[in-house]
């Protein structure tokens, strides 16, 4: 059984079945034409009701992912084109695939340090760290810097999907991220749940992102576990 997220900031179970197996198709663990599982075995699997399973089939169906046939199964079809609540988090499991979660460590507002990049129009900012995980495994954390104009940021509201809320809870939305991915040393504030130690050398990525305006809304920088985790970049 696939273990599933339930804390209060979880999509909704057809969700997270759903998610988890556009990363599975997009990743190619799940290939164009495989048949499924049946249907009570596939919700058995990830450990849900065969009703909220046909719900997420229904969603890979409305996505072009699946196709239907009656008296004979549910085949995979794959699709490079299909958006994902995660389609611009790009760790992934080192065998692919993996959903996504994430635990909210801190959260404050305050002056932008003098160490960030130059982004967003407001000398404020709020700073976001959190553990993130694939499949419950925890394989990043990640310092978040959303400029203070973009809104307030309640910590309760905010999803795993921290682009979700900024659409549903902020009214914007992230149109385009500059990453830069190398090695760097594990900061001092990690905690015990990520492996690596305190000035291990890790995984990283920075990135900024923009919102519709013209100036980058975002600033953050992820340490990664390159032994549970790869960053993915697919083209075409």
């Amino acid at each position: 059984m696939i273990e599933r997220d339930s804390s209060p900031s979880a999509l909704p179970l057809y969700q997270q079945v759903s998610e988890f197996l556009i990363r599975e198709i997009a990743s190619g663990r799940l290939v164009d034409g495989e048949r499924l599982l049946p249907e009570r075995a596939l919700a058995t699997h990830h450990g849900v009701t065969v009703r909220t399973l046909r719900k997420a089939l229904a969603e890979l169906e409305r996505l072009g992912l699946l196709e239907r046939v009656q008296g004979s199964g549910n085949y995979v079809r794959t699709n490079d084109h299909v958006p994902s609540i995660y389609s611009l988090f790009r760790l992934e499991l080192i065998q692919g695939g993996g959903l996504p979660s994430a635990r909210i460590l801190t959260l404050e507002s305050g002056p932008k340090p003098p160490d960030l990049p130059a982004f967003g129009i407001s000398d404020q900012a709020t700073r976001i760290r959190r553990l993130r995980f694939l499949n419950q495994r925890a394989v990043a954390i990640e310092e978040i810097w959303l400029d203070g104009s973009c809104g307030t940021v309640i910590g309760e509201e905010v999803s795993d999907s921290l682009y979700r809320f900024y659409q549903d809870r902020l009214g914007f939305w992230i149109t385009r991220i500059s990453d830069q991915v190398r090695v760097a040393t594990v900061p001092d504030w990690a905690p015990e749940a990520f492996d690596p130690a305190f000035g291990s050398l890790v995984g990283f990525v920075e990135r900024l992102s923009w919102a519709q305006a013209d100036h980058a809304v975002e600033y953050s920088r992820t340490w990664f576990d390159p032994d549970r985790a790869c960053y993915v970049q697919r083209i075409g």
